[in-house]
């Protein structure tokens, strides 16, 4: 019964890391036009809520999003900052930021099962 409670509530809190850090990310990418094509797809946080890995994509690809890395790391301080203000928590999670891999594999998929639905 509590990993069912631990689950929800630490998907409850994935949900408003995700809402607060989509909300500054855009802030900053406003600010600064090397980040336009960049997105916020995802968050994921650790078991002991320490870590949250940020996944990012962009269509220009995972070549394109390791150039951008550089400045996205640039804004991690003051995104962890800004966050630790927006949110109700004892401890502000550590961020480190990745290319979302997964959402171009889901693309691929819903490319694949539309032609099969067109040559039915």
């Amino acid at each position: 019964m509590t990993s069912s409670v631990s689950a929800i509530k630490r998907a409850q809190k994935e949900s408003l890391l995700f809402r607060e850090i989509a909300q500054l990310f855009l802030e900053a990418t406003l600010d600064d036009s090397r980040l336009q094509g960049v997105v916020v797809n995802r968050v994921q946080l650790s078991p002991d809520k320490g870590l949250c890995t940020v996944l990012f994509y962009t269509p220009q690809g995972e070549d394109y999003f390791n150039t951008v890395l550089p400045i996205l790391t640039l804004y991690k301080p003051s995104l962890r900052k800004a966050l630790a203000r927006s949110i109700a928590a004892r401890y502000t999670p550590e961020l480190v930021f990745k290319f979302d891999k997964a959402y171009e594999k889901q693309q691929r998929i819903e490319e694949l099962l539309e032609q099969v639905k067109t040559k039915e």
